[in-house]
């Protein structure tokens, strides 16, 4: 179970590119549109479905992360240490996080299919909110339906994702741990390494 979650959050993640005509858009039609334009992509890309990590990368760069606070997502990983790193660190820290999260959840992808489905949930929330959780359903990937939730914060221009929750695990919380004993036993440079040297594996492991 916990495997089967964990592998599941890119998979979320990548449900989350769209183009700017939805930066008006209410935040659950939002996910809705985008969720299936994204699985279509990826259902009509075989490099995708076969794991290519490259395709995936031009994906999550094209699609999914203009609309994915991903700067305010890794500041929460990395906690306080995030107020005093540099900007050249934080920079750093972004890039080598996202890979991390590419190289490892890639295999997510692979489970889209032609049965492959977006449920949205009811949402409970008011015009005036600034921050809203929406729950889905990912239906006809090989298995029992997987339950992403998104947590969505109203800015200028659009809504943006700055969490995502898969059976019970929110992202941030996943890598929060493992992210604070690295950063107190070897500073923000230690984390940085430690990422680089992670990916580095990843890469070598292809």
């Amino acid at each position: 179970m916990f495997q089967r979650t964990i592998s599941s959050l890119i998979f979320a993640a990548a449900t989350l590119g769209a183009t700017a005509a939805f930066a008006q858009t209410a935040p659950d039609a939002l996910i809705k549109q985008v969720a299936n334009e994204v699985i279509d992509s990826v259902k009509n890309d075989k490099a995708i479905q076969a794991g290519d990590v490259g395709r995936i990368q031009g994906l999550v760069d094209t699609q999914v992360m203009p609309h994915v606070d991903f700067q305010r997502m890794t500041a929460a990983t990395v906690c306080r240490a995030w107020k005093t790193a540099t900007p050249e660190q934080q920079a750093k820290l972004q890039a080598e996080f996202k890979t991390l999260l590419i190289r490892t959840y890639a295999g997510a992808l692979t489970k889209v299919n032609a049965q492959t489905t977006v449920e949205l949930k009811p949402t409970r929330s008011s015009p005036e909110d600034t921050d809203v959780t929406i729950r889905t359903n990912i239906k006809g990937t090989g298995g029992d339906p997987v339950q992403i939730d998104y947590k969505l914060e109203k800015q200028p221009s659009e809504w943006k994702i700055f969490d995502v929750n898969v059976l019970g695990v929110w992202l941030v919380d996943q890598y929060k741990s493992s992210f604070q004993q690295q950063i107190a036993s070897g500073g923000v440079d230690g984390l940085i390494n430690a990422l680089v040297a992670k990916n580095k594996a990843g890469m070598a492991a292809k």
